[in-house]
């Protein structure tokens, strides 16, 4: 009997990507495409096609990826957010005065909820030279809001225009420098660059009604380049996405980029609909009972997508030299699925835990708020959990402090305390949740429980 190691795919489902591909690049008419998928932290797989004989683009050469270099200049920003240099709190006017746009706060230009207008005014921005508007006030126009700040979610190419222009004031140095010194280096991106460098692919327009084809105009997008400049290629955007996954403490923490893939904006009805949301630089789509963290991206001439699934330990990269075509990002995520579905993620051994506070296993167990019955479980990094026995519900994680409580980090109970009460003996009374009272029995007689617990007890029907 042979095995196949796990960090390798098998055959049937190395075919099921290929066919995926090959039916994207056909449908889409995409001049070439080029993919690769990330799992374990590795690239597992890489493949291709093309319109041209002969040797199809391979990781190494670089298309224009478009919107997902806003990923990027996100990473810049939360990276000196977690210097002290700023607050995502701070209004812009704090660090970047007299841009006319400075009421909304980095977190609102980040989730895309300043209120911005979605394009620069004057031509078409991603077709002409970014020397038309070599200043911010070119880039943001005299008017530059279409909603009232912090209200709904507005995509705002302007918005990144911005937080590049920050990251330039704070840091002393171009955006471009910044990226590459702080991010792209660490990373081993070296094949991630603001101008095209060979080998790299041409831009190309497809004629909607016939298979010709017209050459599109690859412009320096100036102020405008930390919303979409980045070329990169299929190899570095997969080392990129294992980062948005894991982290990098030489860039940002795992507990940062996990904040990047939490909802910071409000959802259109229709992107309710459709299981979607934004974070911090990055879209997130709920698909296929999965949830998918990433951005795709678009110029002139090229298409590109980055779809991540942290459950499933998933990631993959879709690029194509086209200006419409296939839908990359929607391919990104058929990627992932594929793997998933065909070869399951498998967990690591359990293990008992080295060590456990005998104060905290105490707590574990059932309790109950009124008559919901809720579990506490101890995780193995010293974190609890509580939530429903059994069912949905409100569920939350919560980590220790200094004083004895626990804070949550997730769910319902996000920012809420968590203490366990101790009654006149010693023991624990119940515990206290955002003033929510936790009994060991429903409304148990010998704790506080609000509005009190008829002396009379239970009883039935007589």
């Amino acid at each position: 009997m042979t095995t196949t190691p796990v960090d390798e795919l098998l055959p049937a489902t190395r075919r099921a990507l290929l066919h995926r591909i090959a039916t994207a690049q056909t449908e889409g008419r995409a001049p070439s495409l080029v993919a690769a998928v990330v799992r374990g932290g590795e690239t597992v797989w890489h493949g291709s096609r093309t319109s041209v004989d002969g040797h199809g683009p391979d990781e190494n050469v670089q298309y224009r990826i478009g919107s997902i270099t806003k990923t990027f200049t996100a990473v810049l920003v939360l990276r000196l957010r977690d210097e002290g240099l700023l607050d995502l709190g701070d209004a812009l006017e704090k660090h970047l005065p007299g841009t006319g746009a400075g009421e909304a706060t980095i977190a609102e230009l980040l989730a895309h909820t300043g209120g911005l207008a979605a394009e620069s005014p004057g031509p078409w921005w991603e077709r002409t030279p970014g020397s038309l508007r070599p200043e911010l006030a070119g880039v943001l126009g005299e008017q530059p809001h279409r909603h009232p700040v912090g209200r709904r979610f507005h995509y705002s190419n302007p918005g990144y225009t911005l937080l590049g222009a920050l990251v330039e004031e704070l840091r002393s140095a171009s955006w471009e420098e910044v990226l590459r010194s702080e991010v792209l280096e660490p990373l081993g991106l070296h094949r991630t660059s603001g101008q095209p460098r060979a080998p790299h692919a041409g831009g190309w327009a497809v004629h909607p009604w016939a298979d010709v084809m017209l050459p599109e105009p690859a412009e320096d997008l100036g102020r405008m380049a930390p919303a979409g400049q980045l070329w990169s290629t299929s190899g570095d955007l997969a080392r990129f996405a294992v980062f948005l996954a894991q982290g990098d403490d030489r860039v940002l923490s795992a507990e940062s980029v996990r904040e990047m893939r939490t909802p910071a904006a409000p959802a259109e009805p229709e992107e309710v609909a459709a299981g979607a949301a934004y974070g911090l630089g990055l879209q997130i789509q709920h698909r296929d009972g999965r949830t998918l963290v990433g951005h795709g991206g678009s110029l002139p001439g090229f298409l590109a997508g980055l779809m991540i699934s942290v459950e499933d330990d998933l990631a993959a990269v879709v690029l194509a030299n086209c200006t419409s075509g296939p839908p990359v990002s929607t391919v990104a995520g058929d990627l992932v699925r594929i793997v998933a579905e065909a070869e399951p993620r498998i967990p690591e051994p359990w293990r008992p835990s080295s060590d456990v506070d005998q104060a905290v296993l105490k707590l574990a167990g059932p309790w109950y708020w009124g008559t919901h019955a809720f579990a506490l479980r101890l995780t193995a990094d010293g974190d609890v959990t509580l939530g429903p026995l059994a069912g949905n519900g409100r569920r939350s994680r919560f980590r220790s402090g200094a004083d004895g409580t626990w804070t949550g980090l997730d769910g319902y109970y996000a920012g809420e305390p968590l203490r366990a009460v101790e009654g006149p003996d010693g023991s624990v009374s119940h515990l206290d949740l955002g003033s929510f009272v936790f009994t060991r029995q429903p409304y148990g007689e010998d704790a506080p429980v609000p509005g009190g617990v008829d002396p009379e007890g239970w009883r039935g029907i007589k």
